[in-house]
């Protein structure tokens, strides 16, 4: 299995610490660097697109397999997929952001709480289901 990094996330957030847990959780905007092999992929997206992104979680430790969820060692010990805890086997982060403009080869995106130098692994348009 061969994951290709097709961009990296340029944000305030510097640490782990630092990062909310969700996006919602008062996250800041950021911007997403493209690589330029990928740059003919972004067609089609357009500013107001609600996106996921995909990252690979660098900074992970890919030995936990059971985690107090949010790090509260209140809360019962619970397998890590039963969790959002980004320390796992295949530490994927999946983040909903909507696109606030795009130039060249970046994306600023609302919010998103993917600390600095995340690897981005792919980015997928939100499709919601008709009502």
């Amino acid at each position: 299995m061969n994951l290709i990094q097709i961009g990296r996330v340029h944000s305030h957030l510097t640490t782990r610490a630092s990062a909310p847990r969700q996006a919602h959780e008062a996250a800041p905007s950021a911007s997403l660097e493209i690589k330029p092999a990928y740059i003919a992929a972004l067609d089609g997206l357009k500013p107001g697109t609600d996106i996921w992104i995909l990252t690979w979680l660098h900074q992970a430790d890919r030995t936990i397999l059971k985690t107090h969820p949010r790090n509260n060692p209140h809360n019962p010990l619970q397998g890590v997929f039963a969790t959002r805890s980004p320390d796992r086997p295949n530490p994927i982060g999946l983040h909903r952001t909507k696109i606030v403009s795009i130039t060249d080869h970046w994306l600023r995106v609302d919010s998103l709480e993917a600390i600095n130098g995340t690897p981005i692994i792919d980015i997928k348009p939100i499709i919601e289901p008709e009502a």
